[in-house]
């Protein structure tokens, strides 16, 4: 019976952890598209500028 017990908390414990896992792994993703985006958006922005600046300088 003991054996039993432990082996479903190992079960649960191991079923947790590889949710857990799961979660980080979707968090990190999103992040990265997140990181991706605002970089996109700084180079557009950037390039606008340059762009403004050499219209104002002809």
């Amino acid at each position: 019976m003991y054996q039993s017990v432990k082996s479903k908390a190992e079960e649960r414990f191991a079923a947790t952890q590889k949710k857990n896992k799961a979660a980080l792994k979707e968090k990190e993703k999103a992040r990265l598209e997140r990181a991706e985006q605002v970089a996109g958006l700084r180079a557009l922005r950037l390039a606008k500028e340059a762009a403004d600046k050499k219209a104002a300088a002809q």
